[in-house]
């Protein structure tokens, strides 16, 4: 009898955990946590997604993340897009949205009208200095995670070594070496696809 409590308490929770409710409770605990912008959202995610509910893959998340990072908007609402669709499809996606914009919609409307009257404590710029530090933090795991799965070859360090120079030495947008990274990877699949084909 209490194996059966047991099992059925699993497929209970089985059938519970990619509820609406539950996704937005995740993504407003990421989104209470999210300073510093949309990218530190790629380690809070894989700690709550891949590491411990194991609802999508760190390959998956990684993919999301690289997408709403080349598209227009705030990157952690694009990344709380993609990642709740693929986890509920349009009612996943609507709680992902719901989650992530909360906090900080709340954060404002409760501290704008005293943060002129708070900011100039010393005891308020030291948590200021202190968010500084733990965003990056946050900033190198998102570095590291993306390294770890988008630099793996030679042609893909030649394409980062590109990509840094323009940044560092020329006065071109991110925008447009972005888009410049995008078509070099499309070109770059499809001439891998090609030489597969004739190999073939």
């Amino acid at each position: 009898m209490r194996n059966l409590f047991v099992h059925l308490f699993y497929v209970i929770t089985l059938v519970m955990e990619k509820s609406f409710y539950s996704i937005f409770i995740t993504f407003f605990k990421v989104g209470t946590m999210l300073l510093g912008g949309g990218y530190v959202i790629l380690p809070l995610l894989t700690s709550e997604l891949v590491e411990k509910k194991k609802w999508i893959t760190s390959d998956e998340l990684c993919e999301f993340y690289a997408l709403s990072s080349s598209l227009p908007g705030v990157i952690a609402v694009n990344t709380a897009i993609f990642t709740g669709r693929k986890l509920l499809k349009t009612k996943g996606a609507i709680a992902a949205i719901i989650g992530i914009i909360l906090p900080s919609f709340l954060a404002i409307v409760l501290l704008a009208s005293i943060l002129n009257e708070i900011v100039h404590y010393k005891s308020i710029q030291n948590i200021f200095w202190g968010v500084g530090i733990g965003v990056i933090v946050l900033l190198f795991l998102a570095i590291k995670e993306m390294w770890t799965k988008c630099i793996v070859d030679k042609y893909t360090i030649m394409v980062y070594i590109i990509c840094l120079l323009l940044a560092l030495f020329t006065k071109i947008s991110p925008a447009i070496i972005i888009i410049l990274s995008i078509v070099i990877g499309v070109l770059n699949c499809q001439f891998n696809n090609k030489k597969e084909e004739e190999n073939d």
